[in-house]
């Protein structure tokens, strides 16, 4: 029995060894993995996610053919491949764009700076379009240059800061079809040095003699070439570059990669690398080897990029969008955890989908190609962590997530916005605001004192909302104070949600002067709201199915006991937007159509511009 036992005993060793190699969460056959059993509804924009609590999302540009000057100064609609970087006290977006296609010429890439994240000022050309020398031709099988990147800003040991952007040819700049990465001096008055190639494709015989830009060792500025090669010796920066040119030459060596790498270092100084399609793998050497790419099952992803980091409180975050069809990248969600490996709660940092304004080739519809600012290129003032991402692939924003991120009140809610600074960050509210529907904290207008949140929008096609969570709960009692603009000319909607986003609770405050509100199925006016004049709201919800809800206005009944519009068994969150609820497109809203822009789109609206003040929120 003994060398029975014996092989058993042996059998069964094997089979956990071969076992604990292929499960081990946190090893290379499994980096990371998300644990949270919460995934999204593919129907609705938000996915019925909860939000992370008080993330700020502004556009940095609004793309407009007609008028350039308000917008890049070209005019130009495809606009895709932000990335960020934080130095010398300010922001720097960097960003792709063609006129109205991807990976159609001509391209270039701009650069767009802001002192405090919400007032960007307008792009600069970084890399214009590639002019080849005379007498250097398109290769057969290509159509013209464009511009590629995967990475765009390397801060220097010495502190210098440069931007850098591949060229290569269109339709395809991959391997064969590439040029070069290129790269420059970002100095401190806001002007760039000369333009280089740092690094020649690795597929081709591009050189100096057949190339329109110097290479970088013929820079006489010693401090630049230093900085260049101190980025190329950077194991970890340089294998972002990976996809465009996967080092035929070595440069790589043996390591493979998936697309659009995103880095960070686990607290045991491993490196996590995430790339687009679920793939994960992991670095103990600095980036100088990494483990086989492997598709983590609990991370849910397409063709869109994912951006994972060590935040300031000492956790992590992953943000992608949560979905399997690449044409339709929406929700931008997140997800957060303790030690870079297991991760949990996914939420919500943007849930909009305006409607596209241009049509184009691959411009997909969503907040997407999300980039943060990668480790050693600087770290605002404050705990936040900061993101930038396109929408639809034509406007460019940035995000403003708080940490530690969250998703629960506990609380009462009593916001008056007196002690804050104007033009500055409103705590723990939720913003979404394009440039032509900013969200602003500002002097309260008429006879009030102190601060207020003004809700100002012109764009005919878009609109401001701000959020404000509060403690889940089945009674509610929700109280505003409300100031309609005498210049005002649109609606406000006030909306209470659940979790999940079903509003329950529907009111309106019209540009005809009527607050109205939803009881059960029908629409109905409660009383006239003058402008100029302030008015104080008040809701009290039994949130459950059958529930009702009340309204006061001044402190008289205007509405008792109106049915919800939708059975919920909750609610915990107050929207209010300066335009009706939208869900469209949706997932069968065709993507690859040649439309005109739509009617009116590059042209302001006449304001709709409301005021909110003293916001207190409580319940059970």
């Amino acid at each position: 029995m003994k060398p029975i036992r014996s092989l058993l005993s042996v059998a069964i060793a094997g089979l956990l060894t071969v076992s604990s190699i292929h499960a081990q969460t946190g090893s290379p056959a499994e980096p990371v993995r998300y644990v949270g059993g919460v995934t999204v509804d593919p129907t609705l924009h938000e996915g019925r996610l909860r939000y992370a609590i008080g993330v700020e999302n502004r556009q940095t540009l609004r793309a407009n053919r007609t008028h350039p000057e308000q917008a890049d100064g070209y005019g130009w609609t495809y606009n895709h491949a932000s990335n960020l970087c934080y130095w010398n006290g300010r922001f720097y977006q960097q960003y792709l764009s063609n006129p109205a296609d991807e990976h159609v010429a001509p391209g270039q890439t701009l650069l767009v700076t802001s002192t405090d994240g919400r007032n960007w000022e307008k792009p600069q050309v970084a890399f214009p379009p590639y002019k080849a020398p005379e007498g250097v031709t398109i290769p057969e099988g290509y159509h013209g240059y464009m511009m590629h990147q995967r990475m765009g800003f390397y801060t220097a040991p010495d502190g210098r800061l440069l931007t850098v952007a591949f060229y290569g040819h269109t339709d395809d700049p991959f391997g064969k079809g590439g040029i070069g990465r290129v790269v420059r001096e970002v100095y401190k008055d806001g002007t760039f040095g000369p333009i280089y190639f740092i690094r020649y494709s690795s597929y081709n015989n591009w050189n100096e003699t057949n190339t329109s830009y110097p290479f970088y060792k013929k820079s006489p500025d010693t401090g630049f070439v230093n900085a260049c090669d101190a980025l190329l010796a950077d194991k970890l920066m340089t294998f972002q570059w990976y996809d465009e040119d996967n080092g035929k030459d070595g440069f790589y060596g043996t390591n493979k990669a998936g697309q659009a790498l995103s880095y960070y270092h686990r607290k045991d100084g491993q490196v996590v690398a995430l790339w687009k399609k679920s793939l994960t793998g992991l670095s103990a050497d600095e980036g100088k080897t990494f483990s086989a790419p492997v598709k983590v099952p609990t991370l849910l992803m397409s063709g869109g990029k994912v951006w994972g980091q060590r935040t300031d409180d000492g956790r992590y975050a992953i943000s992608y969008n949560p979905i399997e069809t690449t044409q339709y990248r929406y929700p931008l969600a997140i997800i957060s955890g303790d030690d870079g490996i297991v991760f949990d709660n996914l939420l919500l940092v943007s849930g909009e989908v305006p409607l596209r304004r241009f049509t184009g080739r691959w411009k997909d519809f969503g907040p997407c190609y999300m980039r943060g600012i990668e480790e050693g290129n600087g770290n605002p003032p404050g705990s936040d962590m900061w993101m930038t991402y396109s929408v639809n692939k034509e406007d460019m924003w940035v995000s403003r997530i708080p940490t530690p991120i969250r998703y629960a009140v506990t609380g009462p809610v009593a916001d008056n916005f007196d002690k804050l600074t104007p033009g500055g960050a409103v705590p723990d509210w939720n913003i979404y605001a394009p440039k032509w529907a900013p969200i602003t904290l500002v002097k309260a207008p008429g006879a009030s004192k102190g601060l207020s949140l003004e809700l100002r929008d012109t764009d005919p096609y878009d609109y401001a909302r701000a959020i404000r969570v509060f403690k889940e709960s089945r009674t509610a009692t929700v109280q505003l104070r409300l100031y309609a603009d005498p210049k005002n000319t649109g609606d406000l909607d006030i909306d209470l949600t659940d979790q999940y986003g079903n509003r329950p609770v529907r009111l309106r405050v019209t540009a005809k002067q009527q607050l109205l509100a939803v009881d059960g199925g029908t629409e109905k006016v409660l009383q006239t709201v003058q402008p100029g004049q302030w008015y104080t709201l008040k809701l009290v919800v039994k949130a459950s199915p059958g529930g009702t809800y009340s309204v006061s206005a001044n402190d008289k009944p205007v509405l008792s006991n109106a049915r919800l519009a939708e059975a919920v068994t909750s609610v915990e969150r107050l929207s209010l937007r300066t335009g009706p609820y939208r869900n469209l497109p949706n997932r069968q809203t065709p993507n690859e159509t040649n439309d005109p822009p739509l009617p009116g789109c590059d042209e302001q609206t006449a304001p709709t511009l409301f005021y909110i003040d003293d916001v207190r929120l409580s319940g059970n």
